[in-house]
């Protein structure tokens, strides 16, 4: 007949199991801040603004009229 684990004779595997969970979330959180910030900066690109390559001091271009 097998003996069944008490709390005590449980708790330093427990205990070493939920650490390891604990670390592996939050590199997995400081993972998935990394790439939000990467995805950030991705979409702020200057390159992609319509008035890129304008100068700053430039006055703001009027929308073309379509000819109805």
């Amino acid at each position: 007949m097998t003996r069944t684990p008490t709390p005590q004779d449980r708790k330093p595997q427990d205990q070493d199991r939920e650490d390891r969970l604990a670390a592996a979330l939050r590199a997995n959180l400081a993972r998935r801040k990394a790439q939000a910030r990467a995805r950030a900066e991705q979409d702020t690109d200057p390159t992609d603004a319509p008035d890129a390559g304008r100068r700053p001091d430039a006055p703001p271009q009027a929308p073309a009229e379509s000819e109805e």
